[in-house]
């Protein structure tokens, strides 16, 4: 009597019968949620401005280092060459030139001094405000949004909400015309 060889119609050809000893793996899915680094999007070099722009601010706010100072040191950094070096330099020596102002605008809008807010807090504060007035080419909830992103990727918990909360009131401020444009539209 000879063997009978049973093949099974799911596995290749050179599978042999006697080599298998378990049931095949199910094929695996994607977990849901976030995509993986490797699939996300990349970053545009605006964001990578104001990336590097918030680092050389937090180093500021902190250390009070002088502004030449800490733009070389942020030059310095890798991935540099991948930001809009214009936008990193309005970001940057804006915020620090225009610092007082700026904590002007928001002492209307914040809970407590700006002196007591997180340093990273107030840099991404100190970017919104300064590109909700000088960035006109920003629509006012681009330029929202990409503080609440930099609040979310650098601050606290919870950090992005407040950032938010602030930045939408300083932009009816600021920006009243759009602002209003823009609440209307969606009525």
């Amino acid at each position: 009597m000879t063997d009978a060889v049973v093949t099974d119609p799911l596995l290749p050809d050179s599978a042999a019968p006697d080599a298998i000893s378990a049931a095949p793996a199910a094929p695996k899915k994607k977990p849901a949620g976030k995509p993986t680094a490797k699939h996300a999007k990349p970053k545009s070099a605006r964001r990578r401005s104001r990336e590097v722009a918030l680092q050389g601010l937090y180093e500021w706010l902190v250390s009070k280092a002088d502004a030449a100072v800490v733009d070389a040191h942020m030059r310095e950094q890798e991935g540099f060459d991948k930001c809009d070096a214009v936008h990193f330099d309005a970001l940057l020596h804006g915020c620090i030139g225009e610092a007082a102002q700026i904590d002007a605008v928001l002492a209307r809008h914040v809970d407590r001094k700006t002196s007591q807010l997180s340093p990273v807090e107030h840099g991404v504060l100190m970017i919104g405000v300064y590109e909700l007035t000088h960035c006109i080419e920003i629509p006012y909830k681009v330029a929202i949004n990409e503080a609440v992103e930099l609040a979310k990727s650098f601050g606290g918990t919870d950090g992005h909400k407040y950032v938010n909360g602030v930045l939408d009131k300083a932009a009816a401020a600021l920006r009243p015309v759009e602002v209003e444009a823009m609440r209307s539209a969606r009525r």
